[in-house]
């Protein structure tokens, strides 16, 4: 499995009650799997974390496929997630 750095961006959350404006980062990463299929995967951990889980993740699977990490990653961080890329023909 191979991680790469795609953007970092970086958003702004409002929270409802004290409507405090702070800004978070959102990380993107290209990920591809053993099938080498290539996904885009979202997250608030840097990639030194993302690194870290990964290696945790492969101490305990023989196959790395990229939604089955992206679920367990999402266990440390709950805004990881796949990110659906299409393309837009005009």
């Amino acid at each position: 499995m191979t991680l790469t750095d795609e953007k970092i961006s970086e958003v702004s959350e409002r929270t409802t009650k004290s409507k405090i404006m702070s800004n978070k980062k959102i990380y993107y990463y290209r990920i591809f799997d053993d099938t080498e299929k290539l996904n885009y995967l979202k997250s608030s951990l840097s990639h030194e974390e993302v690194e870290r889980w990964l290696r945790e993740y492969e101490k305990t699977h023989q196959k790395y496929l990229n939604p089955e990490f992206i679920g367990y990653l999402h266990e440390h961080d709950p805004e990881a997630e796949i990110i659906e890329i299409s393309d837009i023909s005009y």
